[in-house]
């Protein structure tokens, strides 16, 4: 018993304690590892795509365009809306072919598609069929006029003297489409034949699509927000011609008509109404008048054409009367008072925005 007692009585012996080493390792351990070196916050993609980076991306869908436009001495534009959904032809005996959706590379179903002319001579084409393919015909004339008008006015702004205050030659309405095919592609082509700059204001849309190949490249755009490029259509147009379409062509065409009605843009558009036999089955503008919906003096707003001569003519005259005689007034009284005109920014680096009332 009392060997137990001594035994369990007995200290137990005790551990010997860490080295100098062994605490400085034991410290280290729990330092976590080094962090590597967080993003900047306009280059980290999951922020900028994020539901909260929406702003900046609205904000860079509007100064990034700008610099562009101030680049590439751009001062205003003339503006073309129209169908996308039917390709150009080069030659009267190229094949159509109706496309799925605005702006697709995807051709529609072909049940969808014009009849083909032994189709129709054989008797087997469809009636929808036959009715496109009629329309198709129609469509490749007014793909030909958007070219030849496009070349008209930019072989027409060239000849225009440039503000020589301002430094280098600022590019006068310049030719500008949504940037897809269709008549948006013949405006870019007649601008571009004709040596000019053209502007193409493209929409990223949920399906396959390209810019046509006629726009300029430094002033190719493609927006994700569609107001934005609204802004850019709007804001810079000195006139606009509206040639037959669908869903999208009516909303642009209806969005300006809008604001040229309200007077709130300080400035005046030319709206050229092009193929007066398509737009007044689609709208019965009398009609509109008649029922109150829209004043007698509305239809005033725009001008109907069906050639490009005519059409030329219209915003030629418009162009000039509310925008080149106002400034070369200016300039001459400018002139007579001995004075130096003091230049905005937006004057001297441009584009030139419309004032909003």
């Amino acid at each position: 018993m009392s060997d137990e007692i001594e035994t369990t009585g007995r200290p137990e012996k005790s551990e010997s304690a860490p080295t100098e080493a062994e605490s400085v390792q034991a410290t280290l351990d729990q330092v976590p590892p080094h962090l590597d070196r967080a993003p900047l916050a306009y280059e980290n993609s999951a922020f900028i795509n994020s539901a909260d980076g929406r702003l900046i991306r609205i904000l860079a869908e509007y100064t990034e365009p700008l610099a562009r436009f101030r680049r590439e001495r751009i001062q205003d534009t003339v503006v073309f809306f129209g169908s996308a959904r039917f390709n150009g032809r080069e030659e009267a005996d190229r094949a159509l072919e109706l496309l799925a959706n605005t702006g697709s590379l995807a051709p529609a179903p072909q049940h969808e598609q014009p009849a083909s002319i032994p189709d129709i001579a054989q008797g087997t084409a469809s009636e929808l069929g036959r009715r496109r393919a009629v329309a198709a015909v129609e469509m490749a004339r007014y793909y030909e006029d958007a070219r030849r008008l496009a070349h008209m006015i930019t072989t027409w702004a060239a000849t225009l003297p440039s503000d020589s205050r301002a430094g280098a030659k600022r590019h006068r309405f310049v030719i500008t489409s949504g940037g897809g095919p269709g008549i948006m592609e013949a405006a870019n082509r007649g601008a571009h034949e004709a040596g000019g700059k053209t502007i193409g204001l493209n929409i990223r849309l949920p399906f396959e699509q390209r810019p046509n190949s006629y726009i300029t490249p430094a002033l190719n755009f493609e927006f994700h927000y569609f107001f934005m490029r609204k802004l850019w259509f709007a804001y810079l147009a000195k006139a606009l011609v509206v040639f037959p379409g669908g869903f999208g062509t009516i909303d642009e065409m209806f969005e300006v008509l809008t604001l040229v009605q309200t007077h709130k843009l300080a400035k005046n558009i030319t709206v050229v109404i092009y193929g007066s036999e398509y737009w007044k089955k689609v709208f019965n503008f009398d009609w509109l008048v008649e029922t109150g919906a829209i004043s007698p003096a509305d239809v005033d707003l725009f001008h109907f054409a069906d050639t490009p001569e005519q059409a030329f003519e219209l915003l030629k005259q418009g162009l000039i009367t509310h925008h080149l005689e106002p400034e070369a007034h200016r300039k001459s009284a400018e002139a007579a008072a001995d004075s130096i005109p003091s230049l905005t920014p937006e004057e001297l680096l441009g584009p030139e925005f419309a004032r909003t009332l």
